[in-house]
């Protein structure tokens, strides 16, 4: 074994070295050896590793868990161990306007005629928070500030045209000091069609930074950019009809895979969509396999809401194609009928992505190979893998259903848990100003108490 020679100079420190080591000096080391074990083990307990599965059970993620044993919860990080949210929701008769979103020009569109529909969710978030027990009263103890309209169901129904909405709109925000004061920062807004916030045609002029909710993550298709920005607006599930989500009888109930007559089917209209299109042609080559069966909506043979139901769920997979928008009633519809749903949207956006695993109760296929090899995909997964996805479904879609908020599951409680996660405790705005003594004031060094409406909007 080969040694290492040092030179001389060296060799003769170190033997100098060697002889000056006293006992002093060693317990000198004992002393220093035993100081880091100490801060070593004291560091180790203060500052838990990065590895997730080392950390307290409380403080982990915990999506949606698909084990029935297992009790339903939101995870802790991000939302907090419970909720604790105060809303303050501006009342109808509160600012002039407002009751036009509501009820139209005249006012005589009732809340009940647009309850039903893709516009629902409007009429229902808004009765949910008025009875609220996180609704406040006082809006200087409020975090978040609801503005409740129904503009979408007003324009269809001729209430309002796109022209007097936008200027309803304007009229309505100018007269809100709290949002002036956090530029809109904490006001929430619904859209709940296809349309997104692109029904307030100035939105992105004055709503640029408010919580939008909607079904809609993308409708760059006819606009040069989308509403929704995934850091601040919130997905909700679309309207599924009220008779499917009770509890109870429904209109239909599901059908045991062995009784199911296709593989797969399309219930919708063209409306000119290749994807669609693509769908019908593909039904017509696979007509046992795919059904896609002609729409109508009115007229004699118009299809009533039961057998629509009927032909949903007499297939295994429940396809989902981008329409108008990228956003579809009938990914959400597929779980009432327990079909698998398949997503053939490739902008798609979905609900309460932090607690829901999406790969656990649908597909997503590209648009771009709408063809035989999906259906021969879809053949090749077995009823037994078809029941597991179904079965995991059935856990989760109560996230869908919009139900009163004692219940521990419903869209309504999972839209509070991700409202609370925008909560901010202090406002600002590029229009908000502050002084030493804590007034905040405008550019005119007016103090918010007294400002008034209306006031100048962005």
């Amino acid at each position: 074994m080969s040694s290492t020679v040092f030179p001389k100079s060296r060799q003769s420190h170190i033997s100098s070295s060697s002889t000056s080591c006293t006992r002093t000096h060693q317990m000198g080391a004992l002393v220093l050896i035993a100081t880091t074990f100490f801060i070593t083990r004291l560091f180790n307990h203060s500052f838990p590793p990065n590895n997730p599965h080392s950390l307290p059970a409380s403080l982990r993620f915990s999506a949606v868990s698909f084990d029935p044993h297992l009790p339903f919860s939101w995870p802790h990080l991000g939302y907090g161990s419970h909720l604790g949210i105060k809303i303050y929701v501006y009342a109808e008769d509160e600012i002039d306007g407002l009751k036009d979103l509501l009820y139209g020009r005249d006012h005589s569109i009732s809340a009940d005629a647009c309850l039903k529909g893709q516009w629902g969710t409007q009429v229902k978030i808004h009765k949910m928070l008025l009875n609220s027990k996180f609704r406040t009263l006082n809006k200087e103890e409020a975090d978040l500030f609801f503005v409740p309209a129904y503009a979408k169901c007003v324009r269809m129904m001729g209430g309002l045209n796109d022209k007097e909405i936008n200027q309803t709109y304007v009229k309505v925000l100018s007269q809100m000091p709290y949002f002036r004061l956090s530029g809109g920062r904490n006001h929430i807004f619904v859209f709940p069609s296809g349309a997104g916030a692109h029904l307030f045609k100035s939105w992105a002029a004055y709503l640029n930074r408010s919580i939008i909710l909607t079904p809609e993550g993308d409708r760059t298709d006819k606009r040069d950019t989308s509403a929704f920005n995934t850091w601040k607006d919130i997905i909700i599930p679309g309207n599924v009809d009220d008779g499917m989500t009770k509890e109870g009888a429904t209109v239909v109930q599901p059908l045991p895979l062995s009784r199911r007559k296709y593989l797969a089917n399309f219930l919708g209209r063209a409306q000119g969509k290749i994807g669609r299109l693509q769908l019908i042609d593909l039904a017509r080559k696979f007509p046992n396999k795919l059904e896609s069966p002609e729409l109508k909506f009115s007229g004699p043979n118009k299809l009533g809401r039961k057998e629509y139901f009927e032909h949903l769920r007499n297939a295994k997979f429940c396809l989902a194609p981008r329409g108008e928008s990228s956003w579809t009633l009938r990914f959400y519809e597929s779980f009432f009928v327990e079909c698998v749903p398949v997503i053939l949207s490739d902008q798609a956006e979905l609900p309460f992505q932090n607690v829901i695993d999406y790969t656990q109760i649908s597909i997503k296929w590209p648009s771009t190979r709408i063809g035989t090899q999906l259906l021969e995909y879809l053949e090749s997964i077995s009823d037994e893998e078809i029941e597991r996805m179904i079965d995991h479904g059935r856990r989760i879609r109560c996230l869908y259903v919009y139900a009163p908020e004692s219940q521990p599951c419903s869209a309504f409680t999972a839209i509070l848990w991700e409202l609370q996660r925008k909560i901010r405790h202090f406002q600002q705005s590029a229009e908000t100003f502050w002084l030493h003594n804590t007034t905040v004031v405008n550019r005119n060094l007016l103090p918010f108490s007294n400002w008034k409406p209306p006031m100048p909007l962005p």
